[in-house]
């Protein structure tokens, strides 16, 4: 099946590069299982959706002969404590103490725009699409199951938190969800910050 420039233009639109999808049924001699998901990498100019699935297949979909659907990411967050420590500095720029000193909680709050603009200054191209999960090598369920996270800071309860955004294409179970903390405090602070689910 052809599709005429405007009906690609169309498809390229409400499908773009990063939409994840899930397959109902392919029209192929050697489909994909259905319910399998995948991201959309392009659409081709014959129309055909070209897609990464989860399996490790690449074969593209065929609107009006293959039948998919949208999967809504969603939005978890962790929480971290977090503490906030300065270095001191004299009128010449030298270090006041050997140790940081560790400031309070309210103090720290004045501190969230320049931790969160030092977070995003870490943020390398590679982890565009997945964030941190990027890092994440094994083929595990938590691997097909989360889409990213990315680390930001957050007032809540007049006290500023670590928080790890995690986008999830499926639900996790306990297990999952254990694994996932795991992760994110390994990434955080060498495996000693505590994540919490608020």
């Amino acid at each position: 099946m052809m599709f005429d420039k405007a009906r690609v233009d169309a498809l390229r639109e409400q499908y773009p590069p990063g939409t994840r999808i899930k397959l109902e049924h392919m029209d192929d001699p050697y489909p994909v299982e259905p319910g399998t998901g995948g991201t959309v990498r392009f659409i081709d100019d014959a129309g055909q959706i070209g897609v990464d699935w989860d399996n490790g297949r690449s074969l593209s979909l065929i609107p009006g002969e293959d039948s998919f659907s949208v999967q809504h990411l969603q939005s978890l967050k962790l929480y971290m404590p977090m503490t906030v420590n300065i270095d001191r500095l004299d009128e010449w720029g030298d270090y006041i103490d050997d140790d940081p000193e560790q400031i309070t909680d309210q103090e720290a709050i004045g501190y969230a725009r320049t931790i969160r603009d030092a977070i995003m200054k870490e943020r390398s191209p590679e982890e565009a699409e997945r964030g941190l999960m990027t890092y994440h090598r094994e083929q595990d369920s938590l691997n097909v199951k989360v889409q990213s996270f990315r680390f930001d800071v957050e007032v809540r309860r007049n006290k500023l938190w670590g928080v790890a955004e995690c986008e999830l294409r499926e639900p996790l179970n306990a297990s999952e969800m254990s694994d996932l903390i795991d992760e994110v405090t390994g990434q955080a602070s060498d495996g000693k910050a505590k994540c919490l689910l608020m």
